[in-house]
């Protein structure tokens, strides 16, 4: 088959004396059958090209399914007399919600007893009949523990829909509501506050309150967000007594609070200030609140919930800026800070002294050169322990308890992987590549210990997001096994503009700084070869959504580094996406690329722009995929790029977009549906890479 050719229909936009051209602006019209018969023909073809791996991608979905345990169990956890756990069941696609009762209702610290009776509260399974996808927003238990307010999308468009279930008779009841994000219940379990997002721009932007079997239409708006920058959320506090509402962007928060036993009005806690952070929480009548107020990381400040204001506030950490404070989570007996340092977590347990935390604090050590850890789900206030997770790229997800008073851990659950899976057949390293600011980069790798050697022969595949501040977790998955047990070396690369090394590294790689997270990976891209980690000539590199940007960018700037290039739903049409500000999204997004209606940014955005900086030349091997119903990067960006590049490109390397007509950001929803999703992508970077014949 030829690939399908877009018709190209003129779209001049003129802006600060520039013209960025568009030949393909019709491609966003999802309600065109032009458009559905594109989409439809590129997949055609992708199918058509991928059709002799058909043997392989059975093969590698064999291999990664045979790594997964189909009937588990998550590790139960303690909610108010209820033990609440997940369980997964082989053949069926999607998690069931259960929850067992308690042996001793009230007591923080009780045992779970498996021989309870099990009660399923939600089955997504059911949920999911008849429909192409499924997904689970948010779930709250009622107070009195006998009403289940959920959401669900069934589009993949991560629209959902409010329903709240009686647990003593398993059914519905009528109350419902669109569009809803956040679901906190009052203490009567008769009031729910929930959060609307707006129809257009999907901002959260309203807060309403409900009273069980009142029509929802008449529902009364407690609190409406009118700045399109901010988003609404709502939340309780762990000891349960209040009630929060919080306005946020991506550098600025507010927050407004009420008592949970009488939520009659909402205090606001301390007014916003541009370009700060605060985050709040109770304990014995003070508020705990983390404040980046001096510096570019967080501090722990205290106030009476009387007199909350920033005038009131009391130190209790000061800002450190080699170790960014992340998280700060409270309990009655003790407090647990979460921490970076050189971008690895620490955990810091600290003790009481009356109202002030102790001046010394256990750390909670981990063994391995690069890893993931964090608090886990913690929903007794009165415990005497904490949960939390642990995973590397070669250690399975792990859920442990530390006793506060013993200082120990116990490991409650490791996740198993069947398949032959050895722990000691693979080794993994962090390392350092050095950017072209003199700036280190830190990079994680893994590879088959028993197969390694650094001689520069091996296909090498790297993973990069740099975006929003977001720390790339450095986790184990039993997929990559496929690859690993191929003799591929993985590199994860911690380039700026992620969360890595705090709220400073974000800002090295954030608007008029963008420009760092692509040179960045490119620097670990030309370290990782130089060290003999990888074959020149077999890089592998992937990415998703900001991700993909990423992917666009780095191959525009640099397209004979790399070999093959894996983009999900990428947002390469970076122009054409921030000038339109009825776009979901767009204007919440001037805190992260800038405002292209500003000169300045403007030229910094469309200096790495991937669609507008496409130009003749040969490119690596690429599978662009996407998803007709995302909601965050619309299926239009990846269409549009595909279409423009198959005008420019000089060589015959593979070019291929695939478009999920039934999902939404994350792809599929299902468990064995996204499996298969990802045996196709590695069936496609195996065989580009020359690992598997086609």
């Amino acid at each position: 088959m030829q690939p399908p050719v877009a018709r190209r229909e003129p779209n001049p936009t003129h802006i600060h004396g520039h013209t960025l051209e568009d030949d393909y602006f019709w491609l966003r019209n999802k309600d065109s059958e032009d458009v559905i018969e594109y989409l439809k023909a590129e997949n055609a073809y992708t199918h058509a090209f991928m059709e002799p791996t058909k043997e392989l991608q059975d093969k590698l979905y064999r291999e990664m399914l045979s790594h997964i345990k189909e009937t588990d169990v998550s590790v139960p956890y303690l909610a108010n007399g209820y033990f609440y756990y997940t369980r997964t069941v082989e053949g069926l696609q999607y998690p069931i919600y259960c929850r067992k009762p308690s042996p001793v209702p009230d007591d923080p610290n009780a045992v779970y007893n498996d021989d309870a009776a099990e009660q399923v509260i939600l089955d997504v399974n059911e949920l999911a009949k008849g429909q192409p996808f499924m997904a689970i927003g948010g779930l709250a238990v009622s107070p009195d523990n006998t009403l289940l307010a959920y959401s669900t999308d069934n589009t993949g468009y991560r629209q959902y829909t409010l329903h709240i279930r009686s647990l003593d008779t398993g059914k519905d009841l009528p109350d419902t509501a669109l569009r809803t994000g956040s679901l906190v219940w009052a203490d009567d379990s008769k009031t729910l506050f929930y959060t609307v997002e707006d129809e257009q721009t999907k901002r959260h932007y309203r807060l309403y309150r409900h009273t069980l079997g009142e029509d929802t239409t008449k529902d009364t708006i407690i609190f409406e967000e009118t700045d399109e920058r901010f988003n609404l959320g709502a939340g309780r506090s762990r000891d349960r007594k209040y009630i929060f509402m919080e306005s946020g962007s991506h550098t600025t928060t507010e927050v407004r609070f009420a008592l949970a036993s009488n939520p009659t009005m909402f205090t606001l806690l301390a007014p916003r200030i541009n370009d700060q952070e605060y985050y709040a929480d109770h304990r014995n009548g003070r508020f705990y609140i983390r404040v980046n107020d001096t510096g570019k990381n967080f501090r722990l400040v205290s106030a009476e919930v009387a007199a909350p204001g920033r005038e009131h506030w009391t130190e209790e950490l000061p800002e450190d800026p080699e170790y960014p404070l992340e998280d700060f989570d409270l309990f009655r007996d003790f407090a647990v800070a979460s921490d970076r340092v050189l971008g690895l977590p620490r955990l810091r347990v600290f003790g009481w002294s009356g109202e002030k935390l102790t001046s010394t604090s256990e750390e909670v050590t981990f063994p391995e050169p690069t890893y993931s850890a964090g608090l886990h789900v913690n929903a007794e206030f009165a415990a005497a322990s904490f949960r939390y997770s642990y995973q590397s790229l070669v250690s399975p997800s792990s859920v442990y308890s530390y006793d506060v008073q013993t200082h120990s851990s116990t490991l409650l659950k490791q996740q198993e992987v069947p398949g032959g899976f050895d722990r000691s057949r693979y080794a993994s390293e962090r390392i350092w590549a050095t950017a072209s600011d003199g700036t280190k980069i830190p990079i994680s790798l893994v590879y088959r210990r028993d197969e390694f050697v650094r001689n520069g022969e091996n296909p090498l595949y790297i993973y990069g997001y740099g975006s929003y501040g977001y720390a790339l977790p450095v986790g184990f998955n039993p997929n990559r096994l496929s690859l690993l047990d191929r003799g591929l070396v993985l590199a994860y690369a911690h380039i700026r503009g992620g969360g890595d090394l705090g709220d400073k590294w974000h800002d090295a790689g954030k608007m008029q700084m963008k420009m760092n997270t692509f040179t960045d990976f490119i620097a670990a891209t030309e370290h990782l070869v130089a060290e003999g980690y990888g074959d020149p000539k077999r890089v592998a590199i992937e990415g998703g959504s900001a991700g993909g940007l990423l992917m666009g960018a780095v191959t525009n700037l640099r397209p004979d580094l790399f070999s093959v290039v894996l983009s999900h739903v990428p947002f390469v049409d970076v122009m054409n996406t921030m000038l339109d500000d009825s776009l979901p999204l767009t204007v919440g997004e001037y805190e992260e690329w800038g405002n292209p209606n500003e000169p300045e940014a403007f030229a910094t955005m469309h200096a790495y722009s991937p669609y507008d900086n496409l130009k003749p030349g040969g490119y690596p091997a690429m599978l662009v995929k996407t998803s007709l119903n995302d909601s965050q990067v619309m299926y239009w960006e990846p269409a549009k790029y595909v279409a423009k590049l198959r005008t420019l490109k000089t060589n015959d390397t593979p070019l291929l977009l695939e478009t999920n007509m039934d999902a939404g950001h994350g792809g599929a929803s299902g468990r064995y549906d996204y499996l298969k999703e990802i045996a196709f992508d590695y069936a496609f970077l195996l065989t580009q890479l020359g690992v598997e014949k086609p």
